[in-house]
């Protein structure tokens, strides 16, 4: 199956995308700015990115890029449509995201997670070298370092 990333050109798309997500029991607490997102995707993710994961041209995934600084941004919104989860997809998105900040001039990722209703994706997030910032209420806040991430980035290599 060909599976490829690409910048949002299209909301509609994600909307889809991100009220499926929305809907996993035990990640309401993930969606407080929900309809903020919704209402203005392009100005809530503005200095940041929307990337849309296609299997065959059909959107299964998504992941957002918010910028929170000048040198500072969070990962948000990663989802796999679930009849497509185990395929290595969610590693492909992280790196395109990653990939993507970096190229958007951030140096330092962040986002929090709930290792308790999303276990494989924050076992996915230490072994990629993620690192824990702290816990509250079961949410795990989490960072990479994206000079370290693409310091030796070369496709050559993966």
């Amino acid at each position: 199956m060909l599976f490829e990333t690409k910048k949002c050109t299209n909301p509609d798309i994600v909307k889809e995308l991100f009220v499926e997500y929305s809907h996993i029991k035990g990640a309401e607490s993930c969606f407080v700015s929900f309809d903020k997102d919704l209402n203005d995707l392009p100005g809530y993710y503005s200095g940041g990115a929307i990337i849309v994961g296609y299997e065959e041209d059909k959107p299964i995934a998504c992941v957002a890029i918010k910028k929170i600084s000048d040198e500072t941004c969070e990962g948000k919104r990663l989802f796999i449509r679930p009849e497509y989860r185990g395929k290595g997809y969610a590693r492909i998105m992280l790196k395109a995201m990653t990939d993507k900040a970096f190229e958007l001039g951030f140096k330092e990722l962040i986002f929090t997670t709930k290792p308790e209703v999303m276990r494989i994706g924050y076992s996915l997030y230490k072994r990629l070298g993620y690192e824990e910032l702290s816990e509250e209420n079961g949410i795990v806040s989490m960072r990479i370092d994206l000079r370290k991430v693409n310091e030796f980035n070369d496709d050559s290599e993966i």
